[in-house]
C-alpha cells in the first residue's frame, strides 16, 4: 500500500493542526514498514533527576503512531487515542533527543494499532515501549 503522507506531509500537517507541538517533535522518516519520529528534548521536558519525564516518552509515541497511521489514511485530524500502555525499561539520557520507532500492527477501517519502541538518539537499547489503539472516524 502506498502511503497518503510522507515526512514533510506529516510535518505540515502537524504545525498547521497541532501548533502547539511546533519545534517539539519530527517525523524523520515515513514509509510503509516503519516510521521514525524525534522529541527535541529541552529542559522542559526533564524532571528530577536529569531525565525525560513519562509523559514527555508517552507524546513521543502518541505522535509516532498517529503520524504513522495519517501515513497510510491521510490527514484525519479526528483519529483519537482509545487506548495505550507503555513500559518503561530504562532510564533517559537527559542531553540526547529521543527518538520512536513506530510499526503498524493493524489498521482496518475504525480501528487501528501501533507500537513504539523509544530510544535515546545514538544509543541501541530502548528505554519504553508502548503500543497504543486509535479509533479512525467514519470517512
Amino acid at each position: 500500500m502506498a502511503l497518503k503522507m510522507d515526512a514533510a506531509a506529516l510535518n505540515a500537517f502537524l504545525g498547521t493542526d497541532f501548533p502547539q507541538l511546533t519545534g517539539q517533535f519530527a517525523v524523520e522518516h515515513a514509509d510503509e514498514e516503519l516510521l521514525i519520529a524525534r522529541l527535541h528534548v529541552s529542559e522542559s521536558h526533564l524532571r528530577p533527576g536529569g531525565t525525560v519525564s513519562g509523559p514527555s516518552m508517552f507524546a513521543l509515541a502518541d505522535v509516532a503512531i498517529y503520524t504513522a497511521i495519517l501515513s497510510n489514511i491521510g490527514p484525519v485530524g479526528l483519529a483519537v487515542t482509545t487506548n495505550a500502555s507503555i513500559d518503561f525499561m530504562r532510564k533517559p539520557e537527559a542531553g540526547r533527543d529521543l527518538l520512536a520507532h513506530c510499526r503498524l500492527l493493524k489498521l482496518g477501517r475504525v480501528l487501528a494499532v501501533g507500537e513504539a519502541m523509544i530510544f535515546s538518539d545514538g544509543q541501541e537499547k530502548p528505554v519504553a515501549r508502548c503500543s497504543m489503539t486509535y479509533s479512525i472516524p467514519p470517512r
